[in-house]
């Protein structure tokens, strides 16, 4: 008994499915959604070249920057700079590569709350490792200049506080003089005999006039010093000037640095010399040396009368020159109280720190400096404005209606493919043998 074929029955076309027409306002937004990738698909030829140009030029000047910084002019500082620059370039190529791919495609507020704080995290790194490095490099001699000019206005001031302090000291001299001249006058009143009653040059007389002598001494080391303040203050000035040619000269800054730190320490050496010059503390010990170092004459006077008139006197005089002794060391005090100049020396400093240290002024450099490397940031943000306004031009149809001309025929070639591979898979089905139920075993006999 033959077994009966299995006919097959052919499998039937599929069925489109049923497209909606779409309004005319969805079919402006799917002609909107259309002209935007567009425009994306030319732009995306070339943006992966500009991308790689921004990073290449990042990392050159990184490479001047990590250059000016390590100072090495050899090979292993050639290599050493080189292999950071070209880190930096891929690292920044590499970063905003992934985020201009991913941070337009994603679409829930998690996910895209995740990449922006990735974008800031790496826009932090990007400047730590290259900004501040393309800075020294756009403005690193500049910078260096700017330090050299802030060193030589900190000596001016220096160098000009410690002039006016000596010159206030030198002032001295006429409360000095006019101590003096008090003296001389009671003397010459005691020659006449106004002050003790009895003329001439006895003890009083001595007194006086060796008080006299030794502020006349004071007055003329007073006087001795003001040419040696004048002379170092006018070679403080030259100094000043040539720190202040070699600031704005022409050439390497690194060369100028050099002579620049050799008049720096004769400068320092001035301004120290004008400090000591300053006869303030003179001053305050002549003036405790006026009323404790007395020598008393011995009192000369023909009777007891007179050299009872004379001690008095005497001790009078020793009152007006306790006084006058006071008067001065007040002054002197004065001007020793006065705040005394800043201590300046100049430290060589690299092009790097100088850009960091004084980056107020350079602030244009700085920006530059970002903007080269967080530029496509911008970039970024405007591939997730267009991708959300063809999103939103695409939304309200189903997908069906979404298709282009050439997803469409990729989906149908799809589709009869897969009907010929069932087709052939049916065919070798019905051209296999049929398969028969094993018989059972036939009894053996006994």
């Amino acid at each position: 008994m033959t077994e009966p074929s299995l006919s097959t029955p052919e499998p039937a076309s599929p069925t489109p499915p049923s497209l909606t027409t779409p309004s005319l306002t969805e079919q402006h937004g799917l002609r909107y959604a259309a002209e935007l990738e567009g425009h994306l698909r030319w732009l995306d030829s070339f943006t992966s070249a500009a991308l790689g140009v921004l990073s290449v030029a990042s990392g050159i000047y990184t490479y001047l920057g990590v250059s000016s910084l390590l100072g090495q002019t050899g090979a292993l500082g050639f290599f050493a700079a080189m292999a950071y620059s070209v880190a930096v370039s891929v690292g920044i190529f590499v970063f905003w590569s992934y985020l201009m791919r991913l941070l337009p495609a994603v679409r829930t507020g998690a996910t895209r709350l995740g990449l922006l704080l990735s974008m800031a995290l790496g826009s932090v790194a990007i400047i730590a490792m290259s900004s501040w490095l393309n800075a020294a490099a756009l403005a690193g001699s500049a910078a260096v200049e700017q330090h050299l000019a802030s060193t030589v206005q900190d000596y001016q001031a220096a160098l000009e506080r410690a002039n006016s302090i000596a010159i206030s000291a030198q002032g001295l001299e006429l409360d000095v003089a006019r101590v003096r001249q008090s003296f001389e006058d009671l003397g010459a009143q005691e020659a006449e005999g106004s002050l003790s009653g009895f003329a001439g040059r006895g003890a009083v007389f001595r007194v006086l006039t060796q008080k006299a002598d030794e502020l006349q001494a004071l007055e003329g080391q007073i006087s001795a010093q003001g040419p040696l303040v004048t002379a170092a203050f006018s070679e403080g000035n030259d100094i000043l000037r040539t720190l202040r040619a070699l600031t704005v000269a022409q050439g390497a800054v690194e060369d100028r640095s050099v002579e620049f730190s050799e008049q720096a320490v004769r400068l320092a050496g001035l301004i120290a010399q004008l400090r000591q010059l300053s006869v303030a503390p003179l001053v305050e010990r002549a003036a405790n040396d006026l009323a404790q170092s007395v020598v008393l004459p011995e009192l000369d006077g023909t009777s007891a009368g007179t050299q009872a008139a004379q001690a008095s006197t005497i001790e009078s005089v020793l009152d007006v020159v306790g006084k006058r002794a006071t008067t001065l060391r007040q002054a002197a005090q004065e001007v020793m109280s006065l705040t005394p100049p800043i201590e300046v020396s100049y430290t060589p400093i690299s092009a790097a720190d100088a850009v960091i240290r004084y980056a107020r002024n350079f602030v244009p450099s700085w920006a530059g400096a970002i903007a080269i490397d967080l530029l496509p940031a911008v970039l970024v943000f405007i591939l997730m404005v267009t991708q959300a306004a063809i999103r939103s031009g695409r939304a309200p149809l189903p997908l069906e209606n979404t298709l282009t001309l050439a997803e469409m025929r990729g989906a149908l070639a799809a589709m009869r493919d897969m009907e010929a591979d069932l087709v052939r898979s049916r065919e070798i089905e019905r051209r296999a043998p049929p398969v028969t139920s094993p018989q059972p075993p036939q009894g053996t006999p006994d």
